[in-house]
């Protein structure tokens, strides 16, 4: 089967690996254009665009979709499918209209619910024990298609948007292999999604950061796991703003007002919560300092117990 892929971060890395270990023939690469980065502003290849490179796959970086020339590219490479994983752009109705297969998309939520940029980032800030991955057709609609498959896998307690972000990787990777022979012979099912159901998963922003202490010490936990590695949980702790990227639902309670300092020694920090929950910090980075361990920050920062 002819397909060209469209994707860009590291999450669709491991769905191109699988299309070229399955022996289909890829004729192309769509990938957002290089963007510049760290101290130098030197522009980086996206993670797919170098991971179609040491396959020798062609590459194409359009800047537009509508202008007619992304559409004329994909005619001369003529694929049956396209199969896309976070590419990063909603794909006008002549290039989903193109392919005899049609165009296929890789989703890291259990649709409908969680549509949109960040779905693994809100399933693990909204305390979701489960989450997955779905394969679907594409629409107009954001993330709105017929669903072809789906495989759901469990969010363990501590685990970090950025843990899960990889785990999900592999797992829609796996279910995409799974999926296109089914596709190929016109097997694969179409099922309409719940429009009542749907929920949205929007980008994320540093608004997100400042953790409120009012809420109960297990929705701040989530809030830190869920905002990892970007924008971060932030804190001020005695007078100095701080990122948090770990933290421990502890099973005390304490009748002190929430955001009161219980304990800051060498054993850690632990602050109270609201509904009488404790939370502890256990790893944290100060403004222009490095990440470390909330006991270490202690010793050169004491902090006082309210």
């Amino acid at each position: 089967m002819k397909i060209l892929f469209m994707g860009t971060p590291l999450f669709a890395v491991p769905s191109l690996e699988a299309l070229v270990a399955a022996g289909h023939q890829v004729v192309g690469v769509f990938s957002q254009p290089d963007k510049p980065k760290n101290r130098g502003m030197k522009l980086q290849p996206t993670p797919v665009k170098v991971c179609a490179q040491v396959h020798d796959i062609p590459v194409f970086q359009p800047t537009k979709l509508r202008d007619g020339a992304a559409l004329e590219t994909i005619r001369q490479l003529e694929p049956d499918l396209i199969v896309v994983a976070a590419y990063g752009r909603i794909l006008p109705q002549e290039i989903l209209d193109y392919p005899r297969l049609g165009c296929v998309n890789v989703h890291s939520s259990l649709l409908p619910k969680y549509r949109g940029a960040a779905p693994i980032n809100w399933a693990i800030l909204n305390g979701e024990k489960e989450t997955g991955v779905t394969i679907m057709h594409m629409a107009p609609a954001l993330d709105a298609g017929d669903i072809i498959a789906q495989r759901a896998t469990p969010i363990d307690p501590d685990e970090t948007a950025e843990a899960l972000y990889d785990r999900l990787a592999r797992l829609g990777a796996d279910l995409l292999a799974e999926t296109l022979p089914r596709l190929a012979d016109g097997t694969a099912p179409r099922t309409p999604q719940a429009e009542d159901q749907a929920t949205l998963a929007p980008m994320l922003s540093r608004d997100l950061s400042p953790m409120d202490f009012t809420r109960p010490a297990q929705a701040l936990h989530d809030q830190v796991r869920g905002l990892i590695p970007w924008p971060a949980a932030t804190m001020d702790l005695n007078g100095v703003r701080c990122k948090v990227f770990a933290t421990a639902v502890l099973g005390e309670t304490t009748g002190k007002a929430p955001g009161s300092v219980i304990q800051a020694d060498k054993k850690g920090l632990k602050l109270a919560c609201g509904g009488g929950t404790v939370l502890g910090i256990q790893v944290l980075q100060a403004a222009g300092g490095k990440r470390m361990a909330a006991a270490d920050y202690l010793r050169g920062h004491p902090v006082p117990v309210d």
